[in-house]
């Protein structure tokens, strides 16, 4: 008997939601994504002081020059280990500026480009505000493919969508995490409202011919993973993908194109008023950026201490 992960990965790609590199050379994933949050966990790494010192050396001062440099070196250093693409974030605090948003991912690009990886490599991860959205429909115009994330709301789909975006990152767990807190109850297998969420989206973009990527995100358990075997792609953390590859037991696809939705179309002032009318989306988007914001910020503190 094969073992889950290897069972997930014939229909599904795997992708490790982490900066380690010993995971990720262990669970041998097809991709990689990481965010403020696992860079920040990644730098106290002690294999990554050589990266810390090479990020903040000749950047006068600037510290999200230095932790962009950061992103990109342990990026380059995944993609060594990695068959696929390495997801790397713009500064959360950009969020709600297009153009600096623009600006920044250029930036990456180019510091990609400059060690010699190919931007057929990197996703630029986004969050999925309408000015994020913006960006991104810019860079994607620009041969630049994005990853939005902090995605909660099938508004944010239908308008990554329309953007023509190339990946989604719907977050199932904090999701999940909203309405246990809200109802006061645990949710389990179908009923799962994360999983519901994913499912719908997946369903939207098969029924109406989108090339988006539906890629689950942020899984709190083994049952949200399993709901959403089939999905386009998975990230996932180290501690739960080694639970599924020491699973031995079966897992069926889940997930399947069949009947979805009508094709929507959404302009900014629609966007907002269902982002308004999803408590949910809202609370948890605010929540997230807050949450990569402050994590950003303790990064550049880090590299300034070493300056």
């Amino acid at each position: 008997m094969t073992s889950k992960l290897d069972q997930l990965k014939q229909f599904t790609t795997v992708v490790a939601d982490t900066g380690d590199f010993d995971a990720i050379s262990r669970l041998k994933p097809v991709d990689a994504t990481t965010n403020p949050s696992l860079l920040l966990k990644a730098a106290a790494l002690p294999g990554y002081t050589s990266l810390l010192d090479d990020a903040v050396k000749g950047c006068a001062g600037d510290l999200g020059l230095a932790c962009d440099r950061f992103g990109v070196a342990v990026g380059q250093e995944i993609l060594k280990v990695i068959p696929g693409r390495i997801s790397t974030e713009v500064d959360a605090r950009l969020s709600f500026d297009t153009q600096a948003t623009l600006r920044r991912a250029e930036r990456i690009i180019g510091l990609y480009d400059q060690a010699g990886i190919g931007r057929e490599r990197v996703l630029i991860k986004i969050a999925s505000t309408w000015e994020g959205i913006r960006a991104a429909e810019q860079l994607e115009k620009a041969g630049v493919q994005t990853n939005l994330t902090l995605l909660f709301s099938f508004a944010q789909a239908v308008a990554c969508a329309e953007a023509g975006v190339f990946l989604i990152s719907p977050f199932v767990g904090r999701i999940y995490d909203w309405y246990k807190k809200a109802e006061g109850r645990d949710f389990v297998g179908a009923e799962d409202p994360g999983v519901r969420s994913v499912s719908r989206i997946y369903q939207y973009y098969k029924a109406n011919g989108y090339d988006t990527v539906v890629m689950g995100a942020s899984f709190r358990n083994l049952g949200q993973i399993e709901q959403l075997a089939g999905c386009d792609r998975l990230t996932i953390s180290p501690d739960l993908l080694q639970q599924l590859a020491d699973d031995q037991g079966d897992l069926p696809r889940i997930l399947n194109a069949g009947a979805g939705e009508a094709r929507q179309s959404l302009d900014e002032s629609s966007f907002r008023w269902a982002m308004n009318e999803d408590a949910m989306a809202t609370e948890k988007l605010a929540e997230g950026i807050r949450l990569f914001a402050r994590d950003q910020e303790k990064l550049e503190a880090l590299l300034a201490a070493r300056a």
